[in-house]
């Protein structure tokens, strides 16, 4: 089974586009880790071309809060549907079984050890200031703490938080995560 992790820094932010859809905002750089070769590697958006070759072959996409930022922003750019792919959006998942959103900082700081080396506002700082190397690096880290949150919770069926300072630990239903519905779009839009 072919699983890309990946995640998305924008270009701009909704305050300056008058708007509060994710698919407003441009794209600055998209993150991915592809399971079939283990490479982790970035698109700028004039490339994404080369991203939509790996993602009609992809059986499942993986992200945090990507059902409802990531990929309806990519989704503007590409020219099928990417919504056809199997998606699992971890913040998602631990909202159901919370019953409230947290941060990927807060779960990677909690179940990994590790915290971002940033933060969005930040990223967009350094693409407004040309500094296109440390929002690749940025994103890249934050598709890294995302492959290994989601690599730990299929080991564990959970994954750890801080409330109040306490470590918990929210148990995740995870035996349909990789099932066999997964279809990847196979096929080419001709790029």
């Amino acid at each position: 089974m072919r699983i890309v992790t990946f995640d998305i820094e924008t270009a701009n932010w909704m305050d300056e586009t008058g708007s509060g859809d994710p698919a407003d905002l441009s794209i600055a750089v998209v993150g991915t880790h592809d399971s079939e070769t283990e490479r982790y590697s970035c698109y700028l958006e004039h490339e994404l071309p080369q991203l939509w070759k790996i993602l009609e072959r992809t059986d499942i996409l993986v992200g945090y809060n990507s059902d409802h930022f990531d990929i309806p922003l990519l989704n503007k750019y590409y020219p099928g549907d990417l919504t056809r792919i199997k998606s699992l959006d971890l913040m998602q998942e631990v909202y159901a079984a919370l019953g409230r959103r947290l941060k990927l900082d807060t779960i990677a700081e909690a179940t990994l050890g590790e915290r971002k080396i940033g933060d969005g506002l930040q990223s967009l700082r350094w693409w407004k200031q040309g500094e296109v190397e440390k929002v690749k690096e940025y994103c890249q880290k934050d598709v890294e703490l995302t492959k290994r949150i989601f690599d730990y919770a299929l080991q564990n069926s959970a994954l750890k938080y801080r409330d109040l300072g306490l470590l918990k630990e929210v148990k995740l239903n995870t035996s349909t995560w990789l099932s066999g519905d997964a279809k990847p779009m196979t096929f080419s839009m001709g790029f």
